[in-house]
């Protein structure tokens, strides 16, 4: 999982795509941070309303490396209702928790990200199919919006994997699931 969080644990404000406290990270360090990130990664994951966003987006932002990542690389849009993927290089997924794994096994080496997609993320770690949660925490307390960690996921034990804190006052932070 990958996403950019207040300090208070929204992702979002109260209206959909109310993400001005981005600006607040978004940097040269964050920007390579990304870069590096997506140069890792085999295929990108997104719900429904993040894809769409995504999508209209970054067919717009041809331009700069991050753009010229996002527009390549392998997506997938998790949606029972989505009935066409206009994006580069996307499929559709009706059903992310029974087919997310199977992705997970292929041969690929690098990793599949999920960015944003609170609905979807909750569903992943209800499943147990998150191996890492990366997460961006900008400097700032929303008070209200949309928690990206909702009222009712399981317990689970993380392990600290890295920290890295951005001129910015924001801090990325790197958690791995513990395995019993």
């Amino acid at each position: 999982m990958w996403n950019v969080i207040t300090l208070d644990g929204y992702f979002e404000g109260e209206k959909a795509w109310d993400l001005d406290f981005h600006q607040l990270v978004w940097g040269d360090e964050l920007e390579n941070f990304s870069i590096k990130q997506l140069d890792t990664a085999d295929a990108l994951i997104f719900g429904k309303n993040t894809y769409v966003g995504m999508a209209d987006y970054w067919q717009k932002e041809q331009e700069g490396e991050v753009g010229e990542r996002m527009n390549k690389i392998k997506k997938y849009a998790c949606s029972s209702t989505l009935e066409k993927a206009d994006w580069n290089n996307t499929t559709i997924i009706k059903d992310a928790v029974a087919e997310l794994p199977k992705l997970k096994a292929e041969d690929g080496e690098g990793d599949l990200f999920v960015f944003g997609s609170g609905e979807l993320s909750g569903s992943l770690t209800k499943a147990g199919l998150f191996d890492e949660y990366r997460l961006c925490v900008a400097p700032a307390i929303l008070g209200k919006g949309k928690r990206l960690f909702a009222e009712g996921l399981p317990y689970s034990e993380l392990s600290l994997l890295e920290t890295k804190p951005l001129t910015s006052g924001g801090i990325i932070l790197k958690y791995g699931r513990k395995r019993s």
